[in-house]
């Protein structure tokens, strides 16, 4: 797979797959997103307690996850950048899972149901639907 393959995906198999792909962006970017505006609204609070698994001070661990919440999962229901974009995404929510929740269910559940799909979401693509595939289109034109 070339790097302009991994970042501008064309190949899909039919248009179906590439609805429910796009629906799965929608549905769990918004989801992400609402995560993130919550701690956006909240943050004055939030950066005095926010967990810091990784010792790099509560204030940023906050910061670098309302990136990745709000900003990240934007690209991510654009299909702009996907593979790219899910990184950061992924990233918290395994943290989240297997640092700040221990890997123990019920309370890490949300943040493993997230890790799963948006690691399910990174091998799929992004689409048809999708900026990465204008682009795509538009590079081959």
């Amino acid at each position: 797979m070339t790097m302009k393959n991994f970042f501008f995906p064309q190949d899909y198999p039919s248009p179906v797959y590439s609805r429910f792909l796009l629906g799965m962006r929608l549905l769990f970017g918004v989801l992400f997103i609402t995560h993130g505006y919550e701690k956006l609204m909240d943050y004055e609070v939030l950066a005095a307690v926010f967990p810091d698994p990784l010792g790099m001070g509560a204030s940023l661990s906050l910061t670098l996850v309302i990136l990745a919440e709000v900003f990240c999962a934007m690209a991510f229901i654009a299909g702009f950048l996907f593979r790219l974009s899910l990184l950061p995404m992924i990233f918290a929510m395994g943290v989240a899972f297997f640092s700040w929740h221990g890997a123990l269910m019920p309370d890490g559940e949300l943040s493993l149901i997230y890790f799963v799909v948006f690691l399910m979401m990174f091998v799929a693509g992004p689409g048809r639907y999708s900026l990465d595939n204008f682009i795509a289109i538009l590079k081959e034109g």
